[in-house]
């Protein structure tokens, strides 16, 4: 980049994370954009940043990539509360089933507006969704300024959506379609589970993925339960499983992968499956603590994810990068495993690889999409400051976001959303849930 030129934003004046593969930090650093692109990271000692017709001041705070949510469903901010303390099944066909049968596409877009909202505002700029009515996941992402894939939810049983099986699987395709040449949105095919989708439903649905080279996300050995369920039925564990039906391939995205023995994880190995992390849902709802010390030293990609925040119950990306941290020392009595720049890379670097991303997104270099963050340090929590990447795990919150920039756009500045009323999305998700109660 010529030293005269001038670009549309430069974000300077903090501890500059990159997330590149040497964790390279610049003490005094800044990121230049244009077109929605880095075209320069480097430090102010070293190099004066150029002109910008914005210019974004970290105030001596951190400036980083934006946090990537491998897995959620964004609209269940609508029943955030309704059921909490109570096993994953009776937790889902005794309470969430029956409220979903009462969602339409309207109450999911507002919905998934106010995730967006709470996600912006803690920092994450991308998100992975499998969820009902994604267009209107999709819609609600695209208005909100915000990267999102998005996946509509398959069954073996009629959906509140699509209706009949073979209606989702069009719906799924049509969703492909019409969102592939969006900037920040795109698809995904998106199967329940193994005990909620029969091997035919799975192989067509994994057919489509591959048509369109998109990500085909599942859940996956999520509880000891569902590991019983499926080996009774069909004989192995449920990654033994999509083994035998020849469905481990690098766009596979598993999400939660608590029940894994070691077999499990040398199939996702050898398939070099990309496996979404939800600690904080695992351990709200007593499903147990996922192998991931034995998936990273088995060479497997893991990043992390929220989950719904009726499971979990919110979507603070640094939240979910702290409990996975100190969840894998006391479960393994061993304090160097997941350590802070670990759990960094599993909601930036590793978790835009997990999505298939990482040629776009997840570390601040040139010629990635310009998706930033800056961290408010000037907090007594966060003083004094030894290692920026202890205090983003351990010490630092949602709430520390000043800044998040998607794409090159400025979309929160000081506390407030650019582009939504907050407020009012607030009010409309609180009058659905009195609808839904």
């Amino acid at each position: 980049m010529p030293s005269d030129q001038t670009v549309d934003l430069v974000v300077e004046n903090g501890r500059l994370l990159t997330l590149d593969a040497d964790f390279t930090i610049l003490d005094d650093g800044f990121a230049a954009v244009s077109d929605g692109r880095i075209v320069a990271v480097d430090d102010r000692s070293r190099r004066k940043p150029p002109a910008a017709a914005v210019r974004v001041d970290a105030r001596g705070g951190v400036i980083m990539p934006g946090l990537i949510n491998c897995h959620t469903h964004a609209a269940m901010t609508c029943l955030r509360g309704l059921a909490d303390d109570l096993p994953l099944m009776t937790w889902l066909n005794d309470h969430i089933f029956p409220a979903e049968a009462r969602l339409d596409g309207e109450k999911i877009y507002q919905g998934a507006l106010l995730a967006c909202a709470e996600m912006l505002l803690s920092g994450t700029t991308c998100f992975c969704d499998m969820y009902l009515f994604e267009e209107s996941v999709a819609q609600a992402a695209a208005d909100a300024g915000m990267r999102a894939v998005v996946g509509e939810v398959l069954y073996d049983f009629p959906s509140p959506n699509y209706g009949a099986v073979e209606k989702g699987l069009r719906y799924t395709e049509e969703l492909i379609c019409r969102w592939k040449d969006h900037p920040l949105v795109s698809a995904a095919v998106e199967p329940h589970s193994t005990y909620l989708c029969a091997p035919e439903l799975l192989r067509e649905s994994f057919a489509i993925a591959r048509r369109y080279d998109v990500p085909w996300v599942i859940h996956l050995s999520e509880t000891r339960s569902e590991v019983r369920q499926v080996r009774q039925k069909h004989g192995r564990t449920p990654v033994a499983l999509l083994a035998d039906l020849d469905l481990l391939a690098p766009r596979v995205v598993a999400c939660h992968c608590v029940e894994l023995d070691d077999a499990d994880i040398d199939l996702l190995r050898q398939g070099d499956v990309r496996v979404a992390h939800n600690p904080e849902s695992n351990m709200k709802l007593a499903s147990g603590v996922a192998p991931v010390p034995r998936l990273l030293r088995a060479g497997v990609c893991v990043g992390l994810g929220t989950d719904g925040c009726a499971s979990n119950n919110d979507l603070d990306m640094f939240a979910e990068m702290g409990s996975a941290a100190r969840l894998h020392k006391v479960a393994n009595l061993d304090p160097t495993v997941v350590d802070a720049r670990t759990a960094i890379r599993m909601a930036t670097s590793e978790a835009a690889r997990v999505l298939g991303l990482a040629d776009y997104i997840g570390s601040l270099e040139p010629g990635k999409q310009a998706d930033i963050i800056v961290v408010d340090t000037r907090r007594p929590h966060l003083t004094p400051m030894y290692h920026p990447e202890s205090h983003l795990v351990y010490a630092a919150r949602g709430s520390d976001v000043a800044a998040v920039i998607v794409a090159g756009r400025v979309v929160v500045q000081d506390g407030r959303v650019a582009t939504m009323d907050v407020a009012d999305v607030m009010t409309r998700v609180a009058r659905i849930a009195k609808e839904l109660r």
